[in-house]
C-alpha cells in the first residue's frame, strides 16, 4: 500500500498523515475507556431491574436511542428522549433535565447496537454531567436492548 500520493508538481505528499497523527494522539479505545464494564458510571441490566422492582426511590430513566426501538420495546416507565448523537436529541435531553434537581438519580440507555458502537450514550452522559448532574448511571447493554433486557424478562413495555 502506497502511503504517498504523487502531485502534479512531482512531489509526494503523505495521504495518511492526519490519520497517523490521530492514532498517535488518541489511543484506540480512549473514547470508551470511561465506560468499561465494572466502571462506577455503569449499571448492569440485572442491577437496574432490581432497583426498579424495589420499593426504594426509583431512578428517572431516559431512552436516548431511536424511536423505532423504543416503540418496539423499552424499559417500563422510561421516557423517550431520542438519539442524542443528533442535535435535536441533545436539545430534548437538556430541556427535560433542566428542571430536575442536580442530585436526581438518572439512568440513560440506548440499546440500538453493540455497546462499543453506540453513538448516543456518550453525548447524553457528557451533557448531563456538564449540566451538573451527580448521580448519572449508564445502562450497560453489551449486545442490544432485545438481547440484554427483553429476552432476560426484565420489565418492558411496548408502544409510545
Amino acid at each position: 500500500m502506497n502511503l504517498f500520493k504523487l502531485t502534479r508538481r512531482g512531489r509526494y505528499v503523505p495521504i495518511l498523515a492526519a490519520a497517523t497523527i490521530l492514532l498517535i494522539t488518541v489511543p484506540l479505545g480512549a473514547q470508551t475507556a470511561e465506560f468499561q464494564p465494572g466502571s462506577p458510571e455503569l449499571i448492569r441490566p440485572e442491577e437496574l431491574a432490581k432497583v426498579l422492582k424495589s420499593s426504594a426511590a426509583k431512578p428517572i430513566v431516559f431512552n436516548v436511542g431511536p424511536r423505532l426501538i423504543y416503540v418496539q420495546a423499552h424499559i417500563r416507565g422510561a421516557e423517550f428522549i431520542g438519539p442524542t448523537a443528533k442535535p435535536e436529541g441533545l436539545e430534548k435531553l437538556r430541556a427535560r433535565a433542566a428542571s430536575l434537581p442536580r442530585d436526581s438519580f438518572l439512568v440513560i440507555y440506548c440499546g440500538c447496537c453493540p455497546w462499543e458502537h453506540c453513538p448516543n450514550i456518550r453525548p447524553a452522559y457528557k451533557e448531563l454531567k456538564q449540566m451538573g448532574f451527580t448521580r448519572v448511571k449508564v445502562l450497560y447493554i453489551g449486545t442490544s436492548f432485545g438481547t440484554d433486557w427483553v429476552d432476560k424478562g426484565y420489565p418492558a413495555a411496548k408502544g409510545e
